[in-house]
């Protein structure tokens, strides 16, 4: 792997730890425990978009894991991983399709994250009724993923990269 490209996976793994710890010192509260921004998932998005997606899901599950590691538990990881992938999932096959904006992408990556977090929740705790998040989640997914697609648009449109 060439000098360059390990400097800039292990920046944007860097940032992203970063951005992860401080949104856990903002006080930023949906009404949903647990529910938070996701201003790590710019830096995924901006590797996706960078035609880098094995990067950009290898830096979102090494942020995951260390994250979980240093500053959460085990379930943490577990909702963490499952909507981690299943964003990229539908972030990777949407931009692949070349139909959707950044804001799109991005907003779809909030909204599969928090729906995959959801049902790794309900079927954790057993309980199906916790599905009544589900609008709140959607909801707040959008939103988020448009602010941080609107970053991500803004950063992309500034960032050169020489080969």
């Amino acid at each position: 792997m060439p000098v360059k490209k390990i400097a800039l996976l292990s920046s944007m793994l860097a940032l992203a730890l970063i951005f992860s710890y401080v949104e856990s010192l903002i006080p930023f509260y949906f009404g949903v425990p647990g529910m938070k921004l996701g201003l790590a998932n710019l830096l995924v998005v901006i590797l996706l978009y960078l035609d880098c997606a094995r990067d950009a899901l290898v830096v979102n599950l090494a942020r995951i894991l260390l994250v979980g590691i240093l500053f959460g538990n085990g379930y943490g990881i577990l909702y963490g991983v499952f909507g981690g992938i299943f964003s990229f999932a539908v972030m990777f096959l949407m931009k692949k399709t070349g139909r959707f904006s950044v804001l799109g992408v991005s907003a779809a990556g909030g909204v599969s994250h928090n729906l995959g977090q959801l049902l790794v929740a309900s079927l954790t705790v057993s309980n199906y009724r916790i599905a009544y998040y589900a609008p709140l989640l959607i909801i707040c997914g959008c939103v988020t993923g448009c602010l941080l697609g609107f970053v991500c648009l803004e950063v992309l449109k500034r960032l050169t990269v020489k080969g």
